[in-house]
């Protein structure tokens, strides 16, 4: 490795690197938790993450959920009761096990959801757009190669 490559330079990147994704992450909270109180005021973000999963996974047992989410099964069934009291899920009879139901989200909770989102709508493009196509797939190749923690490949155009 070369000077660059260890050492206290590549500590400093890294730092820099962690603090970076520390504002993303800040920044994406509070996107999380405005939109949540859009769909509904008051409703907690961890709330609106079981509603955002549903959304995109749904039809989906409340097991396979659980286990998706990583989340108590007792506090899933909470806030999944929460949901369908605000009428944003539905539950459906699974047809492959008459014992589970499925939930899916309702035409009411996919129009709540589409407002909460309409002000963030843009704001990825907006951030993006004076960087070039190359720039942002080369951002979108390096974030890849990062969380799945393999060394990134260079594109094709470059070799």
């Amino acid at each position: 490795m070369s000077g660059d490559q260890s050492g206290a330079a590549r500590t400093d990147a890294v730092r820099a690197l962690e603090a970076e994704f520390g504002e993303l992450v800040g920044q994406f909270r509070r996107i999380i938790t405005e939109n949540a109180n859009r769909i509904s005021p008051g409703m907690l973000p961890g709330a609106y993450k079981v509603f955002t999963t549903i959304v995109r996974r749904g039809p989906v047992t409340q097991s396979a959920l659980a286990e998706h989410l990583l989340v108590d099964k007792g506090q899933l069934s909470r806030t999944v009761r929460e949901l369908e009291q605000l009428g944003l899920v539905q539950r459906t009879p699974d047809p492959s096990d008459g014992r589970a139901s499925l939930l899916s989200p309702t035409e009411e909770g996919l129009a709540r959801l589409e407002t909460a989102r309409a002000p963030q709508e843009n704001a990825l493009a907006s951030s993006l757009e004076e960087w070039s196509v190359d720039e942002i797939r080369s951002l979108t190749r390096l974030l890849h190669a990062l969380s799945a923690g393999t060394p990134p490949t260079t594109p094709a155009t470059d070799r």
